[in-house]
């Protein structure tokens, strides 16, 4: 393979990286250029969502291509777009040819949640403590328990009783769906928009002997005795009503991607409905529990 490095102002980042897609890139990334000195600039949104810019004032874009003549044709096409003209070309090089997935699965290593408990690579041995583990591959839906999110919600689960009914609200792999079978669990409902979302809730849910449904929201019907929602603080505050709602009287509610900043904001959305707390907290993020009055 060979990499073609660009200069990009941040208004060429989009057109340029549209360009070299449409060109067979392999990939495409963007780096601040002046990372590591005082001109380095943060840019970062909402965790989920589209960061609040294409790129940096002065962008690094990187791209891979196959062949040498396919990076050399990118590097002439784009010179000769109106839109590359504040742009420029800062060479290409062969890039040495690498075991990728070996060097994928080495970035992925088992997940302590508790000393017990574990979330385990496929091509990880378990280690010898873990009594309970999960295993899990890194997929297309979100949650392999590396994010701290995904960690507050399955240490909750680990340490406390599981009621017989539980749903999963956005279950992205089916991570917490799957957890929540393991401890206990009879009756586990999983749900999310997303249709790659619930294909992974269920393989994952087969590859670790696990019983549960899996489906489109509508899947989801009447009261559970644990509602769990790891998503983002804007939809949980609009899901507040739902959610709420399908909390069994005395039953739990576990939410989370919220950061600390946000707490308030969710602790007003819900009060309506369920009173809600800080539970647990981890680099920035924190875990929300409420118990809906059996009155």
């Amino acid at each position: 393979m060979f990499e073609l490095r660009l200069m990009v102002p941040q208004d060429g980042v989009e057109p340029v990286s549209d360009a070299l897609e449409a060109l067979d890139a392999l990939s495409v990334s963007v780096e601040d250029a002046d990372a590591q000195t005082d001109a380095e600039q943060a840019l970062f949104g909402e965790p989920g969502m589209p960061a609040p810019r294409e790129g940096w004032q002065r962008s690094r874009v990187c791209a891979l291509f196959s062949t040498e003549p396919e990076a050399k044709r990118a590097a002439s096409l784009l010179q000769l777009q109106d839109f590359f003209h504040d742009s420029a070309v800062l060479g290409m090089q062969a890039v040495p040819q690498q075991d990728w997935v070996r060097l994928t699965q080495s970035q992925f290593a088992p997940v302590e949640i508790t000393p017990e408990f574990w979330v385990v690579p496929t091509w990880h041995e378990p280690p010898a403590q873990a009594k309970q583990l999960i295993r899990l591959d890194p997929g297309l839906a979100f949650g392999t328990g590396t994010h701290p999110t995904t960690r507050m919600c399955l240490r909750w689960i680990a340490r406390n009783p599981v009621p017989t009914r539980v749903l999963d609200y956005g279950c992205g792999s089916g991570i917490l769906a799957i957890g929540a079978a393991k401890m206990g669990a009879h009756e586990v409902v999983a749900v999310d928009i997303d249709d790659a979302a619930v294909q992974s809730t269920r393989l994952n849910a087969e590859a670790n002997t696990v019983v549960l449904q899996a489906g489109l929201p509508q899947v989801a019907q009447g009261a559970f005795g644990l509602v769990l929602a790891n998503i983002l603080a804007s939809p949980l505050k609009v899901l507040a009503p739902l959610l709420c709602a399908h909390v069994a009287p005395g039953g739990s509610l576990v939410l989370a991607g919220i950061l600390a900043r946000q707490a308030e904001e969710l602790v007003a959305a819900y009060a309506p409905y369920c009173a809600i707390s800080v539970a647990d907290q981890e680099d920035g993020w924190i875990l929300m529990v409420g118990t809906v009055s059996a009155n």
